[in-house]
């Protein structure tokens, strides 16, 4: 916490790393050439897409820092005590403790992969006043099959849910248990989750192009990369051009439709692998689900869905895509259903869309 007040202070800058992963930890340290000079307005370098590739550090200052967690506590209701459950080297456990200090506490920390009971001992030690926690979908899921650890969690203020998309049969039941879930969207380069239920924290802007893609802009947007990459998505001072495609209702609301390089390409049109996810989850035998792209020699590519059943539970392709076509359109429903034991995933949970490329379309 002291080197985050430092930091925060413009009297050092952070370049967090996993400490159970020296590798990593040394990798990522070369790429981003710690030791070397840096702008002395930068108070932390935050690495990003380490898992997929080389990885990039958003250089984040103080003021951009700031701006997040002051402007979350805006929107939650005022600053309180947090639950420190997600590495501190990912940028939604690093604005943790960057809240904390801002709201003057200490936060109670839990490992990120820690039990049901565990959290809810952990929760339970955060005696009184406001609370609140950042997790992601697979800890609340973890949780809520637990009667302790989902009474404790209800007890909270508000549950910052980020990393990726909720699937539908988690967001139910958290839903029928009064947990007060905030579903977040925002990433390293924009000091973590800028924009809450759709709509975006004070002073955070969102524009879309013509194809939808979305940029952010705003006090929250990095300054750049500490190792540029090119094209440059800091398009402008305080814009980051993101990887993601959305849409924006009359009401001013974001909807996130999916990343740009998950699309599927079949038959000449383009399917967008979260809207079908999201079909697919509402069928009454998934538990979870995961729809990505393999190569096809007549379409180009073939839609394939990747599901977890719930106990018991059986599915059939032909059930499967007549699901999905009554709901979006033949074109967007699965030609292959893999049932799995669990999703591959990568970094603090997302899905790991290559590897499911990589597994299932390499069978063929």
């Amino acid at each position: 916490m002291t080197a985050i007040g430092e930091a925060l202070d413009g009297r050092t800058s952070l370049l967090p790393v996993p400490a159970d992963d020296p590798d990593q930890s040394a990798a990522t340290a070369r790429a981003l050439r710690a030791g070397e000079p840096i702008d002395d307005a930068v108070a932390a370098v935050l690495s990003t897409s380490g898992t997929t590739g080389t990885p990039k550090g958003a250089m984040l200052t103080a003021a951009a820092l700031l701006a997040s967690a002051e402007a979350t506590h805006e929107r939650l209701g005022g600053p309180g005590r947090w639950l420190l459950a997600l590495p501190a080297y990912h940028v939604a456990g690093f604005q943790v403790l960057v809240r904390s200090v801002v709201a003057g506490s200490t936060p109670v920390a839990v490992a990120a992969g820690a039990g049901a009971a565990e959290l809810a001992v952990a929760i339970e030690a955060m005696g009184s006043g406001r609370r609140y926690a950042s997790l992601v979908a697979i800890q609340l899921d973890k949780a809520l099959g637990d009667a302790r650890a989902t009474a404790a969690l209800a007890s909270l203020d508000a549950i910052l849910i980020g990393g990726g998309p909720m699937p539908a049969s988690v967001a139910e039941k958290a839903a029928a248990a009064g947990l007060p879930v905030t579903r977040t969207y925002g990433m390293s380069e924009t000091a973590g989750g800028c924009v809450y239920d759709g709509v975006p924290l004070r002073g955070v802007r969102v524009a879309l192009d013509e194809a939808g893609r979305i940029s952010l802009g705003g006090p929250t947007v990095a300054s750049g990369y500490r190792n540029p990459v090119d094209p440059d998505p800091f398009t402008s001072p305080g814009w980051f051009r993101t990887d993601d495609i959305g849409a924006v209702n009359d009401s001013g609301v974001l909807r996130v439709l999916g990343r740009v390089d998950d699309a599927i390409s079949t038959g000449g049109l383009t399917v967008l692998p979260a809207l079908v996810e999201a079909v697919v989850a509402t069928h009454p035998a998934v538990a979870d689900c995961a729809v990505f792209g393999v190569s096809d020699e007549r379409l180009g590519q073939r839609v394939v869905a990747a599901v977890v059943l719930l106990d018991g539970a059986t599915i059939t392709l032909p059930e499967l895509r007549s699901h999905v076509a009554a709901a979006l359109s033949p074109t967007a429903a699965p030609r292959e259903v893999h049932v799995v034991g669990e999703l591959p995933r990568r970094g603090i949970g997302k899905v790991d869309r290559r590897e499911l490329i990589r597994r299932f379309g390499e069978e063929d």
